[in-house]
């Protein structure tokens, strides 16, 4: 399977298959390679863009530009422009799942359908509420406040080979990236703007969960109008790395779900048109 590399402004875009777009967006301090359980499975029938945002990971980290909610939107919607999607499915974790909403509600005709994964409207667990960690920060460097945060964001099920991928793929985001994303991400709120969000729906969570806990997920799709949630047994933060089979499934189902639904859509205004 060929996945192609692409640097588009100052974020690295890994593309793979070809078909209907599903653009996926990682999380704070993380990586596009966090959704790598879900190229194979989904780039036969999908054009499978992964999204490294600026400052994380191998993407550049220039010291001149913003690392907020709003400016990595604009980060998306560049990739959106570059590799001429005029409509995707829009995937996003945990932070990725902040600016998939921000994103949403400012592009709405560019998202078929959201997938919210591990997710709040407003605000994280404890774990990574701004104060503590940029004491954290202060206190042990950005590299260890990182791999303490994922070392409690697995489920019970995740292996140590597991946690290592994690704990070295954090370790790339550099201080001053952390900081500003860390201070945006904890002001962002959606809360009053769920119900403009008009788009199919997944909200997606595990249920060991403790850095987005399941009860968040449950906000976002009650506010949500046109959602469903859906439960990854076994899992913590990142039920798509820890239960890639679950979670594939879960996903697959709401791709057809929506497929079916607009080819339905569709015919129903060929109708119309016919009468």
């Amino acid at each position: 399977m060929h996945t192609e590399t692409i640097e588009i402004g100052d974020t690295i875009v890994q593309v793979s298959g070809a078909g209907a777009p599903l653009v996926f967006v990682h999380g704070f301090t993380t990586t596009a390679e966090f959704w790598r359980e879900q190229v194979e499975t989904f780039s036969s029938r999908h054009q499978v863009v992964r999204i490294n945002l600026p400052g994380h990971g191998v993407s550049p980290r220039p010291a001149g530009r913003s690392y907020t909610i709003e400016a990595f939107a604009n980060d998306v919607l560049e990739v959106f422009r570059k590799l001429d999607i005029r409509q995707a499915v829009l995937v996003g974790l945990s932070m990725g799942g902040t600016i998939a909403q921000s994103f949403t509600l400012a592009h709405p005709e560019r998202v078929q359908a959201l997938v919210l994964v591990g997710a709040t409207p407003h605000g994280l667990g404890e774990d990574v509420n701004v104060d503590n960690v940029l004491k954290a920060i202060d206190e042990l460097g950005v590299v260890q406040a990182s791999q303490n945060v994922i070392d409690r964001s697995f489920g019970s099920a995740a292996s140590e080979d597991l946690l290592q991928f994690a704990r070295q793929e954090v370790a790339q985001t550099p201080d001053f990236v952390a900081r500003e994303a860390i201070a945006s991400l904890n002001a962002s709120d959606s809360r009053s703007r769920l119900a403009d969000i008009r788009v199919p729906t997944l909200v997606v969570v595990g249920n060991e969960d403790i850095i987005t806990p399941p009860a968040e997920s449950v906000i976002l799709a009650d506010g949500i109008p046109d959602s469903r949630l859906e439960v990854i047994e076994d899992a913590g933060h990142f039920p798509m790395l820890e239960q890639p089979g679950k979670f594939n499934d879960t996903l697959a189902a709401f791709l057809q779900a929506c497929e079916d639904s607009s080819f339905q859509a569709s015919s129903q205004e060929r109708s119309r048109h016919a009468i």
